[in-house]
């Protein structure tokens, strides 16, 4: 029994594997269930007793590929309280994430337009609870007074994000020869972001 169960769990792991470099190689739409289950080593039936449909298939790669940051956020007595020391904790697991995963996000901007409802709404649901926990630590930091009321964090969040995305997108495209480290950029985000929002800073 437990050698099926372990089984069963490996099988569910090469085929989330299978189905991320199939995504990032075709993107969403153009990826098959035939061709995930083809590079990982199995059937389309197979395939099909772990994931009912491609959009689950696409959910499970997203959830694993944020399970870092998730696991993180899921234990909130562990971050220090601290603005500084904790966005830039999230920012180095985000840019891993971002690094890991490069292909994919490509893949994902460069199609987003021609997502399927379906699609958008699977990407949604599997990015929302990370999204929920960042915005209600923020909520906290206003409730214990060290950020700014007057600033709504959730596009506060979507802002540092977005900071994280586009540097590690230029760096990566090499659309210019840096005279800093990835780790300085970081920093730099977080120094910047920080003092946007923090008790003191316009408030």
């Amino acid at each position: 029994m437990i050698k099926t169960v372990r089984s069963a769990a490996l099988t569910r792991t090469r085929l989330i594997e299978a189905a991320s470099q199939v995504f990032a190689r075709f993107g969403v739409q153009g990826a098959t269930t035939r061709e995930i289950a083809r590079v990982a080593g199995v059937n389309e039936v197979t395939l099909f007793r772990h994931f009912a449909s491609k959009e689950q298939l696409l959910k499970a790669v997203i959830e694993n590929a944020l399970a870092l940051q998730t696991e993180a956020l899921a234990h909130p007595e562990a971050w220090t309280q601290d603005l500084r020391t904790d966005l830039k904790h999230y920012a180095q697991m985000y840019n891993t994430m971002l690094e890991a995963q490069e292909d994919l996000i490509r893949n994902f901007i460069g199609e987003a337009k021609r997502h399927p409802e379906a699609a958008k709404q699977v990407i949604e649901e599997a990015v929302k609870p990370l999204e929920e926990k960042l915005v209600a630590y923020l909520e906290s930091c206003q409730r214990r007074g060290t950020v700014r009321t007057d600033i709504n964090p959730a596009p506060a969040i979507d802002m540092f994000k977005g900071m994280l995305l586009a540097g590690m997108l230029c760096r990566n495209a090499k659309l210019k020869q840096n005279s800093y480290s990835s780790e300085e950029y970081i920093e730099t985000c977080v120094e910047v972001f920080v003092r946007g929002i923090e008790r003191g800073s316009g408030e």
